[in-house]
């Protein structure tokens, strides 16, 4: 089976959501991005976001750990009914990376991942480059990340 088959584009799917905590904000920030909005809750309040919040790149993160949750379910329960899932491989790089809101402390964000395109790699047969456009929600609706990310499919 094919990605493309199984969510073809336009269908958004639903990988997951994740609490952003203080501690794992903080925990995250100072291994990765210890600026002190990330870092230190009473420094935070005299940046421009007003309290303690996450990093970008944690909240990319997030996305790649609800994705990677639900695509281990998803091949499995594709070989429970016998349908062979897609070979997914790695990533040929993303763009238009946007941090769009703020995520703080206790935002519940919900992740998603819709196919936009797949077409074949010219260059190596029985592998296609899908394209994917990828985005966090927190629990007002409101798009706090997206991207357009590329992931490599294997035949």
């Amino acid at each position: 089976m094919r990605l493309i088959e199984l969510s073809p584009p336009g269908k958004r799917v639903i990988t997951g959501t994740m609490l952003f905590t203080a501690e794992d904000i903080i925990r995250f920030a100072k291994q990765f991005d210890p600026q002190p909005f990330h870092v230190d809750a009473e420094a935070a309040r005299n940046y421009v976001f007003g309290s303690l919040c996450a990093s970008g790149w944690h909240t990319c993160a997030g996305w790649m750990k609800m994705f990677m949750e639900y695509w281990t379910a998803e091949m499995k329960r594709l070989s429970q009914e016998g349908i062979r899932p897609p070979q997914l491989g790695p990533s040929a790089g993303f763009k238009t990376l946007q941090w769009m809101k703020p995520v703080y402390v206790g935002d519940n964000i919900t992740y998603s991942v819709e196919l936009i395109e797949s077409r074949p790699v010219v260059s190596r047969p029985g592998t296609w480059i899908n394209i994917t456009s990828n985005d966090g929600v927190n629990q007002h609706g409101e798009v706090v990340m997206r991207y357009e990310g590329t992931v490599l499919e294997f035949g």
